[in-house]
């Protein structure tokens, strides 16, 4: 998870919305998460939300008086004030109540006002029992909020009240975190969903080829950049489809995530999310090589100190496959390149060999040269085009290589589009 002092802008006026959901326990730990980060929050609760969470609980953990009502401090005008002054309105959990209030403008409570009234970017967190989510009315709404440019994160599955389980829980506050961090280092509300209604796939992590039962073929990769790719995405407005390879790390909020081990069950994952995707980043590392014949039990060592044979054969080329027989003209495909400079030519030099060769539309470029990038929070790169330019990202977080990802892939569908 990206630390607090790795985003760019603190110190901000967050306004942290809260419906009247069970799920409202959960946006004390989004608060303090925001409080700790040095902004400044102000909680506006709906009535139906102070059912569950009492206004000294948030103003205890705010430091700030709870605004809930239009008319406490009116001299103030606080249906105005608190969205005027915001640099960002989070709304968790968000009942389908007040998604369809947003979506129809409707202001009969301060929150209501408020979202009305506020200029800077807002994302809603969702939280309700499947089948209000599922309902026609309810996506309706959600879709004419993202067309407005509102950031609203799909659901958890999992438990929801009762003994009910299904798509609706609330995810998890850190995760949450996150994306609203992520939200405020973009910007402003017109730049900030600039991938609404996109579909976007990411791949993460490296895959594993098994030797026996309990050892196999892997590499380096952590997930990190992956997931990074995926949390802004999500951040920017897109659906988010993430194929995770051996990653133990939680899942992004608002990110479908597919588990994967090996390099061909990656492919089909990949090649299957890819039917309807806009883009496709490959930030997963595949191992390029599988053994011919997996050992039904685990390998002994031999009394004579010999080692096995190992007879590998060459794992299909994902990235390759996918530039060639895209299922959408369209779709931008971007790989990544693990590189380090030899006798036969740079970093670059085979990093440009390798984006002829694959076909791909980008090519984000490492050196990993002793070991760098991999497990780091940090990252730096060179992004190459099919059309020959290249620019190059200076050493930062993986969350501002991410965006400079998708700020190029952006470009290139709108240049799609024009």
């Amino acid at each position: 998870m990206t630390p607090a002092a790795d985003h760019a802008h603190v110190g901000r006026n967050v306004v942290l919305g809260v419906a009247g959901g069970i799920a409202a326990y959960k946006a004390c730990e989004l608060l303090r998460r925001l409080t700790e980060s040095g902004h400044d929050v102000t909680v506006v609760p709906t009535a139906n939300a102070l059912e569950f969470v009492g206004a000294t609980t948030w103003a205890a953990l705010s430091g700030n008086p709870v605004a809930s009502d239009v008319w406490d401090s009116a001299h103030e005008v606080p249906h105005v004030r608190i969205g005027q002054n915001a640099d960002l309105v989070v709304v968790a959990p968000t009942t389908a109540n007040v998604l369809a209030k947003a979506a129809h403008g409707l202001a009969d409570d301060l929150l209501s006002n408020t979202l009305l009234t506020a200029r800077c970017p807002v994302v809603f967190a969702p939280a309700m029992h499947t089948e209000m989510w599922e309902h026609p009315a309810t996506q309706d709404n959600v879709a004419t909020l993202r067309r407005r440019g509102a950031v609203v994160v799909e659901p958890a599955e999992g438990r929801l009240t009762g003994a009910d389980t299904g798509k609706g829980r609330l995810p998890d506050p850190d995760e949450l975190f996150e994306i609203a961090a992520e939200v405020l280092a973009r910007g402003g509300a017109t730049t900030a969903a600039d991938l609404a209604g996109r579909h976007v796939v990411v791949s993460a992590g490296g895959t594993r080829e098994y030797l026996d039962p309990v050892r196999f073929l892997g590499n380096r990769s952590s997930g990190l950049q992956g997931y990074a790719l995926a949390r802004t995405a999500v951040a920017r407005g897109a659906e988010v489809t993430l194929v995770a390879a051996n990653v133990s790390m939680p899942d992004p909020a608002g990110v479908k995530v597919e588990r994967v081990e090996t390099t061909a069950q990656l492919r089909d994952a990949v090649l299957s999310a890819a039917t309807s995707a806009d883009a496709v980043v490959m930030a997963a590392a595949p191992v390029d090589f599988r053994p011919t014949q997996v050992a039904e039990s685990k390998i002994k060592k031999a009394e004579d100190g010999s080692a096995p044979e190992l007879v590998l054969e060459q794992n299909p080329d994902i990235l390759a496959e996918l530039a060639r027989d895209r299922p959408r003209p369209a779709t931008v495909v971007v790989g990544f390149a693990a590189e380090t400079g030899d006798a036969h030519g740079s970093v670059l030099d085979h990093a440009r060999g390798k984006l002829a060769r694959k076909g791909c539309d980008l090519l984000v470029v490492n050196d990993v040269s002793g070991g760098k990038v991999f497990g780091s929070t940090e990252n730096e790169a060179v992004l190459l085009s099919a059309d020959g330019r290249s620019t190059s990202v200076p050493q930062g977080t993986k969350s501002a290589l991410a965006h400079a990802v998708w700020d190029a892939v952006v470009a290139r569908l709108e240049a799609e589009t024009a």
